[in-house]
C-alpha cells in the first residue's frame, strides 16, 4: 500500500477524502449523457504556518506539490473509472486561519501541481481553480470545465468540497475535481455557434 502520511520533512497528509455524485434526473428526465463528478481532497500540514510573509515558498513547492498531484489523481482516476472517461477538471485549495492564501496558491498554481494535475488526467487547457481561507468545515466551490477545450460551455460546471474537520489553523485542503460529461442538459449553444455580437446589437438592446 502506498504511503500517504509524510510528503516530505515538513508535510503530513492528515486525511483524505473522497466524493462523487451522478445526477440521475434533472427537470423531471434523465440527461442525454449522464456524468459523475467527483473531488479528492487531502488535509495536509502547512508548512509555512506562522512564517513571515516575505518567507520564499518556492523552495519547497517542488518537494511537496508534485506527490500531491499524483496521488489526487490517481484517486480520481479510481473514482470515476479510468482517465478516459474524464473530460472536465478543476482545482482548489482551503487555507486554515494561520496561514495565507498565498501557501494555498504555492501549492496548486505552480508547475508541480498544475501541469502534472494536467498530464496525469490527460488534459490541454489551463486548470481552472477556487481558493479561500476558512475555518474548518468550510464548503468551496469548485470549478471545472473541459479538460481539452476550455470554451465548451458544456462542461462548466461545479462540484463542492467540504471535509468537516479541515482545514485545521495550521493545515490546506488541496483538492482536485473532475467530471466525465457536461451538465444534465446543456443547450446554451458555444463559441462556434454564438452569433456575432456587434455594437449595434449591443446598442439596440439597451434602447
Amino acid at each position: 500500500m502506498q504511503e500517504v502520511s509524510r510528503f516530505g520533512a515538513d508535510i503530513t497528509i492528515r486525511k483524505l477524502s473522497l466524493y462523487r455524485e451522478e445526477t440521475v434526473t434533472e427537470a423531471g428526465q434523465a440527461p442525454a449523457r449522464p456524468a459523475c463528478r467527483a473531488s479528492v481532497a487531502a488535509v495536509v500540514t502547512n508548512p509555512w504556518a506562522g512564517t513571515p510573509a516575505t518567507t520564499d515558498l518556492s523552495a519547497a513547492v517542488s518537494e511537496l506539490a508534485p506527490p500531491l498531484a499524483r496521488l489526487l489523481t490517481d484517486r480520481l482516476i479510481d473514482a470515476l473509472g479510468g482517465v478516459d472517461r474524464i473530460e472536465a477538471f478543476g482545482k482548489a485549495a482551503i487555507v486554515g486561519t494561520a496561514g495565507e492564501i498565498e501557501h494555498g496558491g504555492a501549492l496548486i498554481h505552480t508547475p508541480y501541481f498544475g501541469n502534472l494535475v494536467r498530464e496525469f488526467l490527460q488534459g490541454e487547457s489551463i486548470i481552472c481553480f477556487a481558493d479561500s481561507r476558512a475555518d474548518a468545515g468550510e464548503t468551496l466551490v469548485v470549478p471545472m470545465w473541459h479538460k481539452e477545450h476550455a470554451a465548451t460551455r458544456s462542461h462548466y460546471q461545479t462540484v463542492s468540497a467540504r471535509v468537516p474537520d479541515a482545514p485545521r489553523a495550521d493545515e490546506i485542503v488541496v483538492i482536485a475535481a473532475a467530471s466525465t460529461g457536461p451538465r444534465p442538459h446543456p443547450r446554451i449553444g458555444d463559441r462556434t455557434t454564438d452569433p456575432a455580437i456587434t455594437a449595434q446589437i449591443l446598442e439596440a438592446v439597451r434602447s
